[in-house]
C-alpha cells in the first residue's frame, strides 16, 4: 500500500490512499511524449506507452542512436532511459508541479544481458519509495524477446521551482 501525508494551504494535514493509483496527476502519454521534442528523449527515440496505476512503460529502439561501435545496445542508453523513466514518474507524483521540481540524485544499473542492433528495449518503471522530498523507482529494462537487459535504481529528490 502506499499513502502520502499531505498539507494543504490552511496547513491542515491528510492521508492519501495512494493503494489504487499512485500518480497525483493522471499521466497523459500523448502530453507526455509531446513534452519530450527536441530533448534527449526525443534523440534517443524513448517513447511512453502505457501508464498503469502504479507503473510506466516506455520504449527505445536499439539503432544507430543507441549503439556501441560494435553494434550492441550502449548501456549509457539505457541508463539514459531509466533516469527518464524514474523523472517522469516522479512529475506525475508532485502534488503541485507549479510550486515543485524533480531531480536526480543518484542512479545505478546493473548490465545483465546484451541487445543487437535492430531490437527494441522495454522499460517498466514501478516505485520502491514515494516520499514527500524523495522518491525512489526501480527500472526494469527488456528485449524484445523479454530477456532481462538491465536493472536500475534511482533516488530522485523532490525540490521547491525556482
Amino acid at each position: 500500500m502506499f499513502f502520502l501525508l499531505s498539507e494543504d494551504s490552511y496547513g491542515t494535514f491528510r492521508l492519501l490512499n495512494l493503494s489504487s493509483m499512485l500518480w497525483i496527476n493522471t499521466p497523459d502519454l500523448k502530453l507526455l511524449n509531446a513534452s519530450g521534442q527536441n530533448t534527449l528523449v526525443d534523440h534517443l527515440g524513448i517513447t511512453f506507452t502505457e501508464a498503469g496505476d502504479d507503473y510506466m512503460v516506455a520504449t527505445m529502439p536499439v539503432d544507430h542512436r543507441t549503439v556501441q561501435p560494435v553494434r550492441l545496445l550502449h548501456g549509457g542508453a539505457s541508463v539514459a532511459l531509466a533516469e527518464t523513466m524514474g523523472s517522469v514518474a516522479s512529475v506525475w507524483c508532485l502534488e503541485d508541479r507549479a510550486t515543485q521540481s524533480v531531480v536526480g540524485v543518484e542512479i545505478n544499473a546493473n548490465h545483465l544481458n546484451s541487445v543487437p542492433e535492430g531490437d527494441t528495449v522495454t522499460g517498466t518503471v514501478h516505485p520502491l519509495k514515494v516520499g514527500r522530498r524523495m522518491h525512489v523507482w526501480e527500472i526494469k529494462i527488456t528485449r524484445g524477446d523479454g530477456k532481462l537487459v538491465c536493472v536500475s535504481r534511482i533516488t530522485i529528490a523532490v525540490v521547491v521551482r525556482r
